[in-house]
């Protein structure tokens, strides 16, 4: 029996599952191909190591600019107007067939950017003003150039609907050296109006970007869906936005208030009619719609604490920062990310821990915010949810940004608008 048996079984090998190619070696070429890579690493580790410091070690924040001002500047010019640059690099590439900055000269804005973040952290008493000096010099040459290598795709290959682009990166880099000089100076009759011009500045330039990109993203990923692109709303949305940011620093409290309120409501209207309901199941687009939203309520949430209706200035800042930025952040590292890499579009489930992480984080921060709340514990809380939460976006996505990107899936080809279609 036994040799019957042996003699029945088949004379080939059993076939075996083929396992995967093996994943291609780093490279600095690779590496620093396009903004996104170093500029969305870089920025999101910050994020999980700037809030590490304040929240568990503030006596190690000992440069000059230090306390609130330095947490409030690192949040918002540190990690979100840099997720904003890297993505703005990368996105030139696409709407001009220019690759704005690559190789040594990416490499060089990363280095001018590293020495902006050790130069505001670092120092004693006696040296930190030379570090300061170092750092806000590092700081303003990091968003000129940006703005400069962006000005050279983006007008030569006159694209016209992305000619404001430039003068967005500059305006970020005006508001940080505003601010700056204000918390240098110790004048903090003027720090605030200047941070709240940043925060409005990074608001504009959020909402301009979202606003092509959510519906587009939308209509590839759900076949049938038609959404509206909002752009005679969205001129609309752009000019009260600037004008908020000129009204804010000229210190013009009701039309500031007037002008957040056209720019969030707006903002609020063109979402509901992108239908929210039909992107439940996409975990991809409707992290950006939850950030989307958000920065819609803080602007609402600015408009009133302008007009004195909210006494606590922290509201706008973390509703529109926590809230939105770093939700619509951590949805747009994560899918233009996947698209540029050639990856699935596709969320596994410590990309969906990493949302759920985030979202958790700028919750308990706004609980933190009220009268009742235990804030030590619900702080504490907030900022562990937040630096894992980006923590896990950094152990996923590292080891693809330092690697050449696969090629394209077709439903990553999907993402990217032709050029001479979508550039002008």
């Amino acid at each position: 029996m036994a040799e019957l048996l042996h003699i029945e079984e088949p004379a080939r090998p059993v076939a075996r599952p083929i396992p995967p190619p093996a994943a291609p070696p780093p490279e600095w070429k690779a590496f620093l191909e396009l903004g996104f890579r170093p500029l969305y690493l870089a920025g999101c580790l910050w994020a999980a190591v700037s809030v590490a410091l304040w929240v568990y070690a503030p006596q190690l924040i000992s440069g000059t600019l230090g306390g609130v001002l330095w947490h409030a500047h690192e949040m918002l010019w540190g990690f979100v107007a840099t997720i904003a640059v890297g993505f703005l690099l990368t996105a030139g590439h696409n709407w001009t067939g220019i690759n704005p900055l690559k190789g040594r000269p990416l490499a060089a804005l990363c280095v001018l950017w590293l020495l902006a973040r050790a130069g505001f952290l670092l120092g004693s008493p006696a040296r930190g003003v030379a570090w300061f000096w170092l750092a806000l010099v590092c700081e303003l040459a990091f968003y000129a150039w940006a703005a400069l290598a962006m000005a050279r795709a983006v007008y030569p290959a006159r694209s016209r609907r992305n000619y404001g682009m430039p003068v967005a990166l500059l305006g970020l880099g005006v508001t940080d050296g505003l601010y700056l000089l204000a918390a240098r100076g110790g004048d903090y009759a003027l720090v605030m109006p200047r941070f709240n011009a940043g925060l409005l500045c990074m608001a504009v330039i959020a909402l301009l970007v979202a606003r092509r990109v959510i519906p587009f993203f939308a209509m590839r990923a759900i076949p049938g869906l038609a959404l509206p692109m909002h752009t005679r709303s969205g001129q609309l949305q752009l000019g009260a936005g600037v004008l908020a940011i000129g009204l804010i620093l000229l210190g013009l409290p009701l039309a500031t208030a007037a002008a957040l309120t056209v720019t969030g409501l707006i903002g609020l209207l063109q979402l509901l009619a992108w239908k929210p309901w039909a992107v439940r199941h996409q975990p991809l687009l409707w992290i950006l719609y939850v950030g989307y939203a958000a920065i819609g309520v803080g602007l609402l949430v600015a408009a009133a604490h302008t007009m004195g209706w909210i006494a606590r200035g922290a509201w706008p800042a973390h509703v529109m920062g926590m809230a939105g930025f770093s939700v619509l952040i951590i949805g747009m590292v994560t899918r233009t990310a996947l698209g540029h890499l050639g990856r699935p579009l596709q969320t596994d489930r410590n990309m969906l821990a990493s949302y759920a992480l985030v979202m958790a984080a700028a919750v308990l921060r706004l609980v933190a915010l009220l009268p009742a709340a235990p804030v030590t514990q619900v702080l504490h809380a907030a900022a562990l949810a937040w630096i894992a939460g980006f923590g896990l976006y950094l152990w996923r996505f590292f080891p693809m940004m330092i690697r050449p990107c696969r090629p394209p899936s077709p439903s990553a080809i999907a993402v990217r608008p032709p050029v001479a279609r979508h550039s002008r």
